[in-house]
């Protein structure tokens, strides 16, 4: 007898849960970055096809399989899509499903952890009367373990470890007692911060609080389209990693949450109203806070620099400094708000993480609630402890890039797949529309067996061998060189390599040194991340034979 009896305490409580779970930091700090970087409004054209023809067939998919592995009594992964199909691979395609999340909450609960320091830091005053290079220099204090000006020994260490033991204590008290409470204020709050900065992002005006640009630079900036871009690939590569980003698809973390509905519960409609809350925040609160205020204070060409940096730059770098030009009682407040909406938004997600892992258990072991909690926070301590160590040595960068990016488009192309032309697109059809509370338009029928998957295997395929300088016009006539942004590049080290010849050749030691560094522990960190896959799949092994033994298959 499974040890798992858990299930969702009202439909309320799930759809916020389900969007708390899609609603995370990428919503605040991804989105906007990759407006600018990819043609500005003319973005929002690859992203809305994308999202129309990958992110919403996607949502259908994992909600109709979690839901169906639901009815066998499955809530992760390797086992929903075990009932899809008899095929023995499939299960160890689901691993992706759990090592996923445990490889993303390594290092997104590092993040989480800065959200928690920083509100702090903003009600005591740290970064009253520190101008913008302060704040970038206490950011790059903060990450190197450098002297904490609260006085708490290794302070990167202790709230990442505090972050560590609130999801773990939440997750203990199972989906509606912990997870769905938690997203109930967790939600209404993060829209609630959001929309007040949002106010003060597009009401910016010029000479006003030391602002030299009126909102409306910030925002054309953001949205003044650069068509041309839209013949790009690369930009079309960018809106679908997005999409992945936004919607929390291709994890495992929907199939969990759907899992635990009820057979006859709704899903299309469900899916619908977590994705759609997911985009409201992402393109109309994200987009008007960090760059519109930024631009505001700063000016185009100093945040045109700082994007290049990512959102991480300009959220923790530079708004802090931009709030208390507002004042020092408000600054405080929006210091609080800002980095309370990133807490919401980092902890509703990462709550989410920890339940495949969780259900996985409680399935096959018949591992009590807490113990399952308390092992999925265990593991993420050891797992994620080096890439706040060695951050500087591009650990972090390294987990985001495999399990938060590669990952989470392998998975998906699986999924669909095995959706749409293993278990078969008439009973796929029959899973998303039973108990569907809306008419599920008959076209994506053809999108989800023909458009997603062949769009999914473009956007690997694309980031497989993306050309030198997203040159494809140039590659498909022949030229065809590999950008080191590429997957094969990437696991060649080949930009890493360059720099480390180029610091040779200067005679530099200390960079030398630290290339040399980098390039080990880069390497060391792939080792433990399949290591950790490579025992899940185990696990998942061990629990098929368990089964086996007990007449269960």
């Amino acid at each position: 007898m499974s040890a798992n009896k858990e299930s969702w305490g009202s439909r309320v409580g799930l759809v916020l849960a389900m969007a708390g779970n899609a609603v995370g930091l990428g919503n605040f700090l991804r989105f906007p970055v990759q407006a600018v970087q990819n043609g500005g409004g003319a973005f929002i054209i690859p992203y809305l096809v994308c999202l129309l023809l990958i992110g919403i067939p996607l949502l259908w998919v994992e909600w109709s399989m979690g839901r169906f592995g639901g009815k066998f009594g499955h809530h992760s992964t390797p086992f929903i899509m075990d009932t899809m199909h008899k095929n023995r691979l499939w299960k160890y395609i689901g691993v992706f499903g759990i090592w996923t999340n445990i490889a993303i909450a390594a290092y997104y609960c590092y993040i989480e952890s800065w959200t928690l320091s920083y509100m702090l830091h903003s009600v005591v005053g740290t970064f009253e009367g520190m101008d913008q290079d302060a704040v970038a220099a206490f950011f790059n204090s903060y990450i190197s373990i450098g002297k904490s000006t609260l006085g708490i020994p290794l302070e990167p260490i202790v709230f990442y470890v505090l972050c560590l033991l609130l999801n773990t204590f939440i997750l203990s008290q199972g989906l509606s007692g912990g997870v769905e409470r938690v997203a109930k204020v967790g939600m209404p709050l993060l829209i609630l911060f959001g929309m007040f900065l949002a106010y003060k992002g597009v009401t910016i005006t010029a000479g006003v609080d030391g602002a030299i640009n009126d909102s409306s630079v910030g925002l054309n900036y953001l949205w003044t389209p650069n068509y041309e871009q839209l013949w790009s690939p690369s930009v079309w590569l960018a809106a679908a990693g997005q999409i992945f980003f936004t919607l929390a698809v291709g994890m495992g973390t929907i199939h969990c949450y759907a899992s635990y509905v009820r057979s006859k519960d709704d899903i299309a409609l469900n899916a619908m109203s977590a994705g759609w809350m997911n985009e409201f925040v992402e393109v109309v609160l994200g987009a008007a806070i960090l760059i519109p205020i930024s631009i505001g204070y700063l000016g185009i060409e100093r945040v045109t620099e700082l994007v290049q940096l990512g959102g991480l730059g300009l959220a923790f770098k530079t708004l802090p400094y931009l709030f208390f030009q507002w004042g020092d009682v408000l600054g405080a407040i929006s210091g609080v708000m800002w980095f309370g909406l990133l807490f919401f938004a980092g902890i509703t997600s990462s709550l989410a993480m920890g339940t495949p892992w969780m259900g996985f258990l409680q399935d096959e072991f018949n591992w009590g609630r807490k113990a399952s909690a308390w092992s999925f926070g265990i593991i993420v301590f050891v797992l994620g402890m080096p890439t706040v160590l060695f951050f500087k040595y591009g650990v972090f960068d390294e987990y985001d890039y495999w399990a938060g990016t590669v990952s989470l488009v392998v998975f998906a192309l699986f999924e669909s797949i095995l959706f749409a032309w293993v278990f078969g697109m008439k009973k796929g059809w029959r899973e998303i529309t039973s108990g569907s509370d809306i008419k599920v338009p008959g076209i994506y029928k053809f999108i989800i067996k023909f458009i997603t998957p062949l769009l999914l295997l473009w956007v690997f395929v694309g980031s497989l061998v993306t050309p030198k300088g997203g040159d494809w016009g140039a590659a498909l006539a022949g030229n065809w060189v590999l950008d080191d942004s590429s997957i094969i590049k990437k696991m060649m080290n080949s930009s890493l390599k360059k720099e480390l010849a180029d610091a040779i050749a200067a005679v530099n030691p200390a960079e030398v040194e630290r290339l040399q560094n980098t390039l080990f522990y880069v390497n060391a960190s792939r080792v433990l991340l399949i290591t950790v896959f490579l025992s899940i799949a185990l696990l998942v092994y061990v629990a098929y034979k368990k089964r086996v033994r007990e007449g269960k298959i």
